[in-house]
């Protein structure tokens, strides 16, 4: 035995209290990060030095940020991070300026089946 008292089936060392600091809601706005929310690195936010105040989890998650947008879920599931522990550290990331995030369209402001199927036959047309 060499003297380690943990193996793989073990999971993560790190507790998911402990990477949000024991917060449970993002941000102090408490800003609502729904699954499908698309998140971006802002172009124009923060300083590439202020990276080095972040934790390693909000640097893996600006890194899956900077090849291209996704979504809460999708960071979730890149970074094998809970989806609770997720929306806490992009409420962070947010907070910095380090992101920014595009809220889905609520289903009352898509345009009717109605006007879709108008549309579709409009172009058969042309």
């Amino acid at each position: 035995m060499d003297g380690r008292w943990y193996d793989a089936d073990a999971g993560p060392l790190v507790r998911p209290y402990a990477m949000t600091g024991g917060r449970t809601k993002p941000g102090p706005h408490g800003v609502r990060f729904d699954l499908i929310a698309l998140v971006a690195v802002d172009p124009g936010g923060g300083a590439v030095g202020d990276e080095g105040l972040l934790g390693p989890e909000h640097r893996a998650l600006l890194g899956l940020c900077r090849s291209e947008t996704q979504s809460v879920a999708e960071l979730a599931a890149e970074a094998d991070l809970p989806v609770g522990v997720v929306r806490v550290l992009l409420g962070d990331l947010l907070e910095a300026g380090q992101v920014k995030v595009s809220r889905p369209v609520p289903p009352a402001r898509l345009p009717e089946l109605r006007i879709l199927r108008e549309v579709i036959e409009g172009l058969r047309a042309l």
